[in-house]
């Protein structure tokens, strides 16, 4: 498909951002002949899929859909919208492990996907919550160098850090967790699939709507592109801020699922997902439209729903006395 660069651009919001990521949509999918693009059916997920079906990728793209069991019915109905308005087909990929396989055999998420693989290597070396130099802790525990590493705040970027989560290591030492937790609900519902995809297909680019507004792991992304041996990444969205994605919907009339305009939600995925800090919220909004699943999300992260709140009372216990500690002048 031919498309007009300098038409779709002229058409284009007067937004620097938005036109910049325009182009280099442009030009890296006319360098790529055989695309897959992972829909989520979110609304980072819904600009980058307009995106690249206004750069020409549609037909040289599969646009894929990698169901958890965990998908609320509003998000599977809205894959089915998104199909209808771009005349594409989405695939739909289930979990190579569902999630509530994942949470028996390997633990359940919490507080954010990389708090959960570091305890989850920590647990794997049966640590004990030990308040010990890093040095020390090496030596009893040699195989565990990257979570030690976290868990004594020896890395100089605070992202890999315990204490980038205010008093989480104090909470875990009085408080050590009595189940298992890991992060790989996420890597066999999605990044083992995923991976399995670009193999078997041989893919030369894999898209995905990540925002490095968003924060977090995420936001360690040096760029919107990773050029890579056999297959490179591309995140066609990475630059735009939410003000910068709200002009682009309006201009360009990219509508979402009812997870946002009737649920309320502000994010989609996994229903419940503990990784959501606002997950109370979350639950008690899609509880009347959703019911069922609410009821398996509860069931399936209950004991991580638990800990966190016994983690965010007692952070907030300790800001208080930090607070009240602090002489007035």
């Amino acid at each position: 498909m031919n498309i007009d660069i300098d038409a779709l651009i002229k058409s284009a919001p007067d937004n620097f951002v938005i036109r910049d990521a325009l182009c280099r949509c442009y030009e890296i999918v006319n360098e790529h002949n055989n695309i897959c693009c992972s829909v989520s059916g979110g609304g980072d997920s819904d600009v980058m899929v307009d995106m690249l079906i206004r750069c020409g990728a549609k037909d040289k793209t599969d646009f894929v859909f990698y169901n958890t069991g965990l998908e609320y019915q509003a998000t599977l109905s809205h894959l089915d919208e998104l199909e209808r308005k771009y005349n594409i087909i989405i695939k739909r990929m289930k979990a190579v492990k569902a999630i509530p396989t994942c949470v028996k055999e390997y633990g359940v998420p919490f507080w954010s996907k990389y708090v959960s693989e570091m305890l989850y290597r920590l647990q794997y070396n049966n640590f004990q919550f030990e308040d010990e130099p890093y040095e020390v802790l090496i030596k009893r525990y040699p195989t565990c160098q990257t979570a030690l590493r976290w868990w004594c705040n020896v890395p100089t970027c605070s992202m890999y850090r315990i204490d980038r989560s205010p008093y989480l290591k104090e909470f875990i030492m009085e408080n050590p967790p009595t189940f298992k937790i890991s992060n790989k609900c996420c890597h066999y519902a999605k990044k083992k699939i995923s991976s399995a995809m670009e193999k078997l297909n041989g893919y030369d680019l894999m898209c995905v709507g990540v925002r490095r507004a968003e924060g977090g792991i995420r936001a360690s992304h040096k760029s919107c592109f990773d050029e890579r041996s056999q297959t490179n990444h591309f995140r066609p969205v990475f630059w735009l801020s939410d003000k910068d994605k709200a002009e682009y919907c309006k201009h360009y009339g990219v509508t979402h699922s009812r997870c946002y305009s009737e649920y309320g939600l502000p994010r989609t995925g996994c229903v419940g997902c503990p990784f959501a800090k606002d997950y109370v919220s979350e639950l008690e909004l899609v509880e009347q439209y959703e019911p069922k699943l609410i009821k398996a999300a509860k069931a399936i992260f209950a004991d991580s729903y638990e800990y966190t709140q016994r983690y965010m009372e007692y952070r907030e216990k300790k800001k208080l006395q930090v607070k009240n500690a602090i002489p007035s002048c």
